[in-house]
């Protein structure tokens, strides 16, 4: 890596990771390097097409030669999915990690799900982290682990706790018009989301401003029931609604159920005061128009394609 230039690593490049270091890669200011993992063959083949240097890495393969690969890393952002034993780039390479001097700036994208139900109550980050779902607990294990090595060794890290993530190609549009989409109607439930622009909005931001042992919750200035946001997309497309099914009545998988345990209202004011972000999308509104206009203008080949943008 020439001098002087910045080199963001991603465990687990997936849609957001992605949408960040294109961002990155904008800058006319700092020549970026960008790096990161996968678990897919067919999906290292496509990011080394485009620059971006992949390496496979799950539990049954980690990194070949971690020290080469995470050589003059500044920035290093953690999205890899854990499991009951919490995060797997914590268990395979916390202590390489640890020996990176270049090193600036960790982010560990988590989730709103530590903090658990609070029966539409409003948190923030100084809200117990108190989680009731296999998801959650998972994150917050992953987080401990992680703020450990701050602890006990001043490990840079920024803890993202992420609402409902959407985006072009990921987003209530894409459910309607695959025809999957479904309205269901739990009288009190709302859920909190956030557009992937203003993720990367508050990743840029906190990059320039540091705060090592900082968490930061992202999500919009909405919370609303999903099947209003439902309703916005079948407007904006021009399609009938379905029908709104009450939730004693819907048939859902477990995994969908269970989103409906979690009832709260996530406060996102750290992040316009100390990092002074001013979010795009406040709303479903302007998100779900913005993802219109940007399936105007995408490339078919500047993102992800759909089949490859999971986190990991």
């Amino acid at each position: 890596m020439v001098q002087g230039n910045k080199k963001l690593f991603c465990f687990g490049y997936g849609y957001t990771c992605d949408y960040l270091a294109h961002a990155l890669m904008a800058d006319k200011k700092q020549v970026w390097e960008i790096g990161g993992t996968t678990r897919d063959l067919e999906k290292r083949a496509f990011l080394r097409s485009v620059g971006i240097k992949a390496h496979l890495f799950d539990y049954e393969h980690p990194l070949g030669d971690p020290y080469f690969i995470l050589d003059g890393t500044t920035h290093l952002l953690i999205s890899t999915p854990p499991d009951d034993m919490g995060d797997p780039t914590f268990a395979m390479h916390a202590a390489d990690l640890m020996r990176i001097p270049t090193l600036e700036w960790v982010g560990y994208l988590s989730t709103t799900g530590v903090y658990g139900d609070r029966s539409g109550g409003i948190v923030d980050e100084t809200s117990e982290v108190r989680p009731n779902s296999k998801r959650g607990s998972r994150r917050l294990l992953a987080e401990e682990q992680w703020t450990s090595l701050l602890m006990e060794s001043g490990f840079p890290l920024h803890i993202f706790r992420l609402a409902g993530i959407y985006g072009p190609g990921r987003s209530a549009l894409d459910s309607v018009r695959a025809g999957v989409a479904r309205r269901i109607n739990k009288p009190g439930q709302v859920f909190n989301r956030i557009h992937v622009e203003d993720i990367v909005q508050v990743l840029l931001a906190s990059m320039a401003k540091p705060n090592p042992g900082a968490a930061y919750n992202l999500a919009d200035d909405d919370p609303v029931p999903s099947h209003e946001v439902i309703l916005y997309a079948c407007q904006k497309l021009g399609i009938t609604p379905p029908p709104l099914i009450p939730y004693n009545e819907a048939d859902m998988a477990p995994i969908t159920r269970s989103f409906y345990s979690d009832n709260k209202r996530v406060a996102n004011n750290k992040i316009k005061t100390e990092l002074s972000v001013t979010l795009k999308y406040p709303s479903f509104r302007e998100g779900i128009d913005g993802c219109l206009e940007a399936e105007k203008t995408l490339v078919e080949d500047h993102y992800l394609p759909a089949s490859m943008s999971s986190e990991g």
